[in-house]
């Protein structure tokens, strides 16, 4: 069992909703908010649930629900609309990006005054731009199904492409503007193009000289916390350092459970001493092993490195990892100046 930055939360509590149904005629986007007791301790912030038609005022309404704190930040958003009105899509969309909330596919449970609704959820039109406004954005699950549609007219298209290129999704994502069709996406395909990221933003690398040697620092912001890698190369050999910044509290309850840690290369062990020393600084836990110099050959190509702690309980490690394509150049020269490096301290032979 997994416990990191990659874990979903989507579970529907059970309990009474706070502002349950805003907007239920059905030709006005319904707002459900859930921020009874028990969702808050298993998803720790609100359950948004926007569905219906995106109408032309839904974005003011939603606005001032955020304004009133109603929807306060961070929250995640659950949608489940055939589309509606462009730009409220699009204005949504910001809303959610502002506030850096999540965005989800997925329908409210059911309450004494709300009808069944169904298992399966769907974002499409205007719904699936407001998605698209989600700083953490979670790749559909089971049968909720998402469409990605381009728009006609000059105009229409010019504010999606720029809206689209703000939230740091390809325009091309959502087809040409000739065919018009929606394109349905599945979750393979959504994390493939950077339309979802379930929860983590991509990788970033410093590269540069630091402390008598090379040094370089990825940094992954994710929906737990920020992630951070710092590789240091010296005279005297190489080690990796993780930063787990997740919260002061949790930060301590988690060294308090934590045996050992470790870190990996491509799911391999990073040293043969598979344990790092392990402590709480502010509100992060960091832990730092040396590494062989011959892990060095594997960096250019790495694809993937990992930071864990062990549970005393032993059959579950917290961390996180971070995928390497993103920092590829980054890797290549952090490398090859270590390698420089390893030769020029080489003792001289004969």
């Amino acid at each position: 069992m997994l416990l990191g930055g990659a874990a979903a939360m989507q579970t529907h509590a059970q309990g009474s909703s706070r502002s349950a149904a805003q907007g239920t005629s059905g030709n006005q986007l319904a707002v459900q908010v859930n921020d009874d007791r028990m969702t808050l301790s298993v998803a720790k912030v609100p359950q948004v649930y926007l569905y219906g038609l995106i109408d032309a005022d839904a974005a003011q309404r939603v606005g001032a629900m955020i304004q009133s704190r109603k929807i306060p930040p961070n929250s995640d958003i659950y949608l489940n609309s055939p589309g509606g009105d462009l730009a409220a899509g699009i204005a949504l969309g910001r809303l959610f990006r502002a506030g850096n909330m999540t965005t989800h596919l997925g329908s409210p449970r059911r309450t004494a005054t709300q009808p069944v609704f169904p298992k399966s959820s769907q974002c499409v039109d205007a719904c699936a731009y407001a998605y698209a406004g989600g700083l953490f954005r979670w790749a559909p699950t089971g049968s909720d199904r998402f469409g990605a549609q381009p728009v006609a007219g000059n105009a229409s298209a010019t504010m999606t492409t720029a809206y689209l290129k703000d939230m740091g999704v390809d325009p091309q994502v959502f087809g040409s503007a000739p065919s018009g069709e929606v394109t349905w996406l599945d979750a393979d395909q959504m994390r493939k193009d950077g339309l979802a990221n379930n929860g983590r933003l991509l990788p970033t690398a410093v590269y540069g000289p630091a402390n008598g040697g090379t040094s370089l620092t990825l940094t992954q912001q994710a929906r737990d916390g920020e992630h951070r890698l710092i590789l240091q190369c010296r005279p005297d050999g190489l080690s990796i350092t993780a930063n787990y910044a997740i919260g002061a509290d949790r930060a301590r309850q988690m060294v308090a459970r934590a045996t050992h840690s470790y870190f990996e290369i491509n799911d391999k062990p990073a040293a043969d001493d598979n344990h790092a020393n392990i402590s709480t600084v502010g509100s992060s836990v960091v832990f730092t092993q040396s590494i062989p110099l011959t892990q060095l050959n594997q960096l250019p190509s790495a694809y993937l490195m990992a930071a864990w702690l062990a549970d005393r309980g032993g059959n579950v490690r917290y961390g996180f990892w971070m995928e390497m394509d993103p920092v590829r150049n980054e890797l290549r020269n952090f490398s090859n100046g270590c390698q420089q490096m390893a030769k020029q301290n080489a003792p001289a032979k004969g």
